[in-house]
């Protein structure tokens, strides 16, 4: 035999074993059902959101024996638990009231934006923005249009890293849900700028980013916004943004001043879109309310969460109330004048104290009507 006829050796390699172990194998009365049965749903048949949600994030305590796959650099794994100060017996518990999903919010927010341009397509039509009061258009460019920097910093630097951090896919989903909200209504107004500074002569379109950054009766605002974004304690973020500041400064100057003041100086435009992101903020504080009562409501944990929730009340009230009232000059400079800040001050007042008093939670004193 020539050497170049030397036999090839064969490596040995450890053959794979198929023993029907494997997921799927196993047929039973539900194999083939296209409903899953392994979560408790809320009403007699889940919902689709259910089916979606639920279990669909892994935990070591729910169906994950094998525990965490992947670990931080600290020797941190998965979803840490010590990410927030408060605690659950059971944070599976917590299902969005508002069920939403991708379908959802795809859907939703689709429906919003066609809702905004036909309004906007109406007006420029009906040469609305001609009959424009001159003071009013003041107001949007420097005041109006600064909402924008407020919603996009929630949005990005708020909710967005808070949704990383909870530890169920129930509680990711309707923080991801709350940051594109926040995210699509920045852009709503930033486009409608664009549109309102094509339309209305010697209109300034950048004086928005000029009052955020250097307005007096911006920076408190400001600053608690910039606030909110350094907090680590995912939990503690979306409390003091959803159920503190979105009260105390949000729905203030949303409802309380925009949509009140805008009809009389002849905008029915911006009450429109105003009212969208007020309407998204309405949903996302549904969801907040319902996870905190839960976590108020915690048979081992309750009276420790409290406590800590009332801390954070204590901190936040104050500062948003600051931030609020520097507003006030902004009330006076339309020359239609038809709410008083005062009453406004005190609507958003009794909404936060009703909010915390539906979690089991006391209003400081600084906030109380």
């Amino acid at each position: 035999m020539a050497a170049t006829d030397s036999p090839v050796q064969e490596r040995s390699v450890p053959k794979p074993v198929f023993t029907d172990a494997e997921a799927g194998a196993k047929e039973f009365p539900s194999s083939r059902s296209r409903s899953y049965n392994y979560f408790t749903p809320r009403k007699r048949r889940a919902t689709v959101y259910e089916d979606v949600t639920v279990d669909v994030q892994p935990d070591p305590a729910r169906h994950l024996t094998q525990g965490w796959i992947y670990a931080f650099a600290n020797g941190e794994s998965g979803y840490p638990l010590q990410w927030t100060a408060l605690k659950s017996t059971n944070w599976h518990a917590f299902l969005d009231p508002n069920e939403e999903w991708e379908q959802t919010i795809y859907r939703n927010n689709a429906n919003i934006v066609r809702q905004i341009q036909q309004t906007v397509d109406n007006a420029k039509a009906a040469g609305a923005f001609a009959a424009w009061n001159r003071s009013w258009t003041k107001v949007l460019e420097r005041h109006v249009f600064t909402w924008a920097h407020v919603e996009h910093g929630i949005g990005l630097h708020v909710y967005t890293p808070a949704q990383r951090d909870a530890p169920t896919n129930m509680i990711n989903n309707a923080l991801a849900v709350a940051a594109a909200h926040k995210l699509r209504f920045a852009q709503d107004l930033i486009l409608f700028n664009l549109e309102v500074d094509g339309q209305v002569e010697d209109f300034h379109g950048s004086a928005h980013q000029e009052a955020w950054q250097n307005d007096p009766i911006w920076q408190p605002t400001r600053e608690v916004v910039e606030g909110l974004t350094a907090i680590r304690d995912w939990s503690e973020a979306f409390f003091a943004t959803a159920v503190v500041f979105e009260p105390l400064v949000g729905e203030l100057f949303r409802s309380g001043f925009v949509m009140q003041a805008a009809a009389p100086q002849g905008d029915f435009v911006t009450p429109t879109i105003i009212g969208t992101g007020e309407s998204d903020a309405t949903r996302d504080q549904r969801g907040a309310r319902a996870l905190f009562k839960m976590l108020a409501d915690d048979e081992e944990h309750g009276a420790e969460n409290r406590s800590t929730m009332q801390g954070w009340l204590e901190t936040y009230a104050p500062r948003c109330v600051e931030a609020g009232r520097h507003l006030q000059p902004i009330w006076s400079q339309p020359s239609e004048k038809v709410v008083r800040f005062q009453d406004s001050m005190e609507r958003s007042q009794q909404r936060l104290t009703e909010l915390v008093g539906d979690i089991g939670l006391e209003a400081p004193k600084e906030a109380r009507a």
